[in-house]
């Protein structure tokens, strides 16, 4: 667990599990070998393991305390979840919930939960388990939803029952803790959504903070920091893999130099970085802050 101040705000890394897990190859349909191999100096050990030809991804949520709002972005995979098309992500068991308490927040002190998108690693821990049933694990907290990205769900689990939809998003309706938004909401003048589609039609980045001292929480964006180095790399699973590559690199262009904190949703801890320029891509500097 690690924790960064951004001026007036902290962001506190809670972690689910990192381990390398992913299949390069077919994570990226563009993967060519020889864009590793130079960079297999900065990759491994923390982002690539060639033995395996897997990338280390991290699932982790991001908690923001800004002004008089306590803020939980992307709630990993979740304990109980049947998963069994991802047995890796099957009816997990994790201490997340003890690594929330040990960063000093009980679930019932969010304010606000924020979805940057509605795949399962980014939703689980919107419910949990109780006598069969799934209630919100935040009680307290609005569950923040872009519409678009609502409206895609809802669409695609009538043609098809999408399980972490159905377990994690619409129990939140349910109970009616869910807030439907524009992708470029503002929370209040600390926290607001920057619309970023592509991996999905509503991803959103959540960004934090004022005064040139603020951070980003990019959410799928970007998975591994090679897509920095290549904006045009996209990932299997993106929805419009053009529409990713766009946005990325205009995402990356716009906070560029800037004293900006990135926080991508699958990086190792630290996980916050400034971009930089790297020739006609970027790079993801760690950030020592």
């Amino acid at each position: 667990m690690t924790t960064v101040t951004i001026g007036t705000a902290t962001a506190t890394r809670i972690e689910e599990f990192y381990r390398a897990d992913w299949d390069a190859p077919a994570f990226f349909p563009d993967w060519r070998k020889e864009d590793i191999e130079s960079h297999l100096g900065w990759m491994v050990p923390d982002h690539y393991d060639p033995a395996a030809n897997a990338l280390k991804l991290s699932i982790h949520s991001w908690l923001i305390r800004a002004g008089r709002r306590t803020v939980l972005i992307d709630t990993c995979i979740g304990n109980h979840k049947p998963r069994p098309a991802r047995p890796k992500w099957h009816l997990m068991e994790t201490r997340y919930l003890q690594r929330l308490k040990e960063a000093g927040v009980r679930p019932e002190e969010i304010d606000l939960v924020m979805c940057t998108h509605l795949h399962a690693d980014h939703v689980g821990w919107n419910t949990r388990l109780e006598n069969g049933r799934w209630v919100p694990t935040f009680p307290n907290a609005r569950y923040v939803f872009t519409a678009t990205e609502y409206d895609h769900w809802t669409a695609a689990n009538a043609k098809a029952p999408v399980p972490p939809f159905n377990d994690s998003v619409l129990p939140i309706v349910e109970a009616k803790r869910a807030d439907m938004v524009s992708g470029d909401h503002h929370i209040d003048d600390l926290v607001w959504l920057s619309p970023t589609p592509g991996h999905t039609p509503g991803h959103a980045a959540v960004c934090f903070g004022r005064d040139g001292a603020g951070g980003v929480i990019s959410g799928d964006l970007m998975h591994s920091p090679l897509q920095a180095r290549y904006p045009e790399l996209s990932v299997a699973f993106d929805t419009d893999p053009a529409k990713a590559a766009v946005t990325r690199r205009t995402f990356l262009e716009h906070y560029c130099d800037s004293n900006t904190l990135c926080c991508p949703a699958h990086f190792p801890s630290p996980s916050w970085s400034h971009v930089k320029r790297w020739g006609d891509g970027f790079r993801c500097e760690p950030a020592s802050t």
